[in-house]
């Protein structure tokens, strides 16, 4: 709602007014809507200062350190609920009951399985290739096979689209990571947790049984959480734009994954794993502490720091403490990991690194984590997008309850002024 007006005053024209949005919580917002009409536009370059949408999924304080879902904090949602609890919550906007919650899992699990002709497309892929790729392809070849439920104004066919979504998610990402390990498919088994079944799928094979361990699922379905939802970022913008030309769920959530996989979003913990074994390497962590204080240097500390959070990011204090549980469970000596904690051990200790608000940042932790379960390092953002899926599905019904307006940014122009064109050829 508006509290108040700001008042834009070009030159030799006539005043023009806009109001002040005030949300729930945080940041006052200009409404700049009608600038347009009046011939000017803004100019913020990465949307830093624009709001895009209004939403009631997910609220984020970076400078307090404050992250929360549908008012929940994410603090008391990672210890004290499960992943499809918080499924239910970001779709639904309540906690569920008892009865709610065991009928949204059991038309979770019943969706799980995946067509068969999907698993022979595996085929045409390389057994090398990086499973965000293969995992993209999937997601938007499901509108193939699932085409009973596109219409996306009708919004039975948008709940019965999330549902898979929601369902198939991880049985792709486990037929991935066995394709790569040229291994037969491991089905989904309905009696297991969300994230039991993932690991399950992942790490069994037909001949031997695979033990879940509480402590590795309990670290999975806290990574998941955790991961769930983060507002506005550049993946979850990517399906927000992709949706509001009205396109199939399917392919919105494919184009997310894609956005998803870049270093600087969900492929952030790979390349932080990547640093450590560069690092590892060379066996000296000051040189490159060192480097990563030298402006000219192109060396980045991965795992350090936040776009949005300028304190201590509330997802990495929850996972510091999982990868203290993994470890201590799994008895781990490896010597990546110990570079890892003497690296984050001389960041926090460092005023250089302090003054900065660089803390570690759920990347550094969930990849240290993930590698401890011997999940390779490629598949670590394909981990992030089963994770997110249900916050791309959250936004993306969102948009649609609230009335499509398809998306189309503006731009400054820097390019030649009109000209006459001249055939130089002869």
């Amino acid at each position: 709602m508006a509290e108040s007006k700001v008042t834009f005053i070009p030159e030799n024209q006539s005043p023009i007014e806009m109001d002040i949005l005030i949300g729930t919580m945080g940041e006052k917002e200009i409404d700049i809507r009608w600038l347009g009409s009046q011939g000017y536009f803004t100019f913020d370059p990465g949307f830093t200062s624009t709001a895009s949408c209004k939403s009631k999924i997910t609220y984020i304080d970076g400078n307090q350190g404050i992250l929360l879902y549908r008012g929940f904090p994410i603090e008391q949602l990672a210890l004290e609920s499960n992943y499809l609890e918080v499924c239910y919550i970001l779709l639904n906007s309540e906690a569920p009951t008892s009865e709610q919650f065991e009928e949204f899992r059991s038309i979770v699990t019943s969706h799980t399985i995946i067509h068969e002709q999907i698993t022979r497309m595996l085929q045409g892929f390389s057994r090398d290739s990086h499973p965000m790729a293969i995992m993209g392809g999937f997601t938007g070849a499901l509108a193939a096979f699932y085409h009973d439920a596109l219409d996306v104004n009708v919004a039975r066919h948008r709940e019965i689209a999330a549902f898979r979504l929601l369902s198939k998610m991880p049985t792709l990402a486990a037929m991935c990571y066995k394709y790569s390990l040229g291994q037969p498919f491991i089905y989904p088994q309905n009696k297991l947790s969300y994230a039991g079944n993932l690991l399950n799928m992942m790490f069994a094979t037909p001949c031997e049984h695979y033990e879940i361990n509480p402590v590795l699922e309990r670290a999975m379905d806290r990574i998941l959480i955790l991961h769930a939802d983060h507002e506005q970022n550049a993946s979850t913008s990517t399906v927000r734009t992709a949706g509001s030309s009205g396109a199939n769920p399917f392919a919105c959530i494919a184009a997310g994954i894609t956005a998803l996989w870049g270093s600087a979003h969900g492929g952030a913990n790979e390349a932080c794993l990547n640093m450590l074994e560069e690092i590892n390497k060379g066996e000296d962590i000051p040189r490159f502490i060192k480097r990563a204080k030298d402006k000219n240097d192109s060396f980045r500390l991965m795992g350090f720091g936040h776009r949005v959070y300028k304190n201590y990011d509330p997802r990495a204090t929850i996972l510091r403490e999982t990868c203290q549980e993994v470890l201590k469970e799994l008895k781990l000596s490896d010597k990546l990991l110990v570079v890892a904690m003497e690296l984050e051990h001389i960041v926090l200790c460092d005023p250089y690194f302090i003054e900065r608000k660089l803390y570690p940042n759920v990347d550094f932790y969930s990849g240290i984590i993930l590698k401890s379960m011997g999940i390779p390092s490629n598949m670590f953002p394909v981990i992030f997008a089963i994770a997110r899926t249900v916050g791309w599905i959250a936004h993306w019904k969102e948009m649609h309850d609230d009335g499509l307006k398809i998306a189309r940014p503006r731009q400054l122009y820097t390019g030649y002024a009109q000209r006459n064109f001249h055939s130089q050829i002869k």
